[in-house]
Formats: C-alpha cells, sequence, structure tokens
C-alpha cells in the first residue's frame, strides 16, 4: 500500500494509522529567501548618516549577537516616538535592499507593535543582508534608517 501525504494533516493521519507518533520540526519566520539574497544589491548604493536634530521617530536595531548571527535570528528593531506622538504602524515600510527591492513590510507587519518589531525566529540565508526600515509618527513625521544582518553559514 502507497500513501501520498499531502499535508501536515495527511502526515499525522498516516501516524496515527500507523501506531506512529508524528513530530514535526516547524521553521522559523521567513524573512528572506534564498531566491531573494541572490538578487544583484542596489546600484550606487551608501550607508546613511544620520545628520542634524530631528524629532521624528527613533529607530534601532536592538543589540543582538555581536559576532556571527546564525539564522534564525532574533530580530528586535525599537521605535521611539518624540513629543507626546505615538508610532503609527500604517506608516511603516520595511524594504529589502536589492535589486529590484523586496518589500518585507507584509512579512513583518504580525510581529510589529508600537514600540518595535520582534521576530524570534527570522530565517534568513547566509549572507549580508541590507535591509531599510521607514516609519512614521502620528504627527506625520517619517524616519529611515538602514542596516546590515551579516549571517554566518
Amino acid at each position: 500500500m502507497r500513501i501520498v501525504v499531502a499535508s501536515g494533516l495527511a502526515l499525522a493521519v498516516a501516524a496515527i494509522l500507523s501506531g506512529q507518533v508524528a513530530t514535526q520540526a516547524w521553521a522559523g519566520t521567513v524573512l528572506v529567501t534564498a531566491e531573494e539574497a541572490k538578487l544583484p544589491p542596489p546600484k550606487g548604493a551608501f550607508a546613511m548618516a544620520a545628520r542634524g536634530i530631528t524629532r521624528g521617530p527613533r529607530i534601532e536595531l536592538a543589540e543582538i549577537d555581536k559576532g556571527d548571527l546564525r539564522s534564525p535570528v532574533h530580530l528586535q528593531i525599537r521605535f521611539q516616538a518624540f513629543g507626546g506622538a505615538t508610532i503609527d504602524l500604517n506608516g511603516l515600510q520595511v524594504t529589502y535592499l536589492k535589486t529590484p527591492n523586496v518589500d518585507l513590510t507584509p512579512r513583518v507587519k504580525p510581529f510589529a507593535q508600537p514600540a518595535g518589531i520582534d521576530i524570534p525566529d527570522a530565517e534568513l540565508p547566509p549572507g549580508d543582508h541590507e535591509m531599510r526600515v521607514d516609519v512614521r509618527d502620528s504627527d506625520g513625521r517619517v524616519s529611515t534608517a538602514s542596516f546590515v544582518l551579516k549571517v554566518m553559514p
């Protein structure tokens, strides 16, 4: 008898019928796919420097492993609004800087709150991953931050 498994439910049913206990390792949250990582870097890209005084929201990459990152990564990005404003999550935009750019916002939105983004198990392939985060506050002020995640094999 040959059984073709089409889903996790079918796997569980097959295991129960055969008297085996089914276990499944769940993958993390895919932030960047291997295909996206292979895209060419943006032409004329340069690092952004924060200059001047702004009342726009602050965007900070939380302290993560200062050494070699390994996937999955616990990715934490903090937001801070000023002057009585609050973070407007409708103005959140997360972009993977490649040619063409990849909009990561739909993948990140479920993990976004006014205090920031917290993805406990972000899956990224090995390599350097440059990302840009744009966020807006309730007064309409927009801030942008770029960072590079270096993921080891």
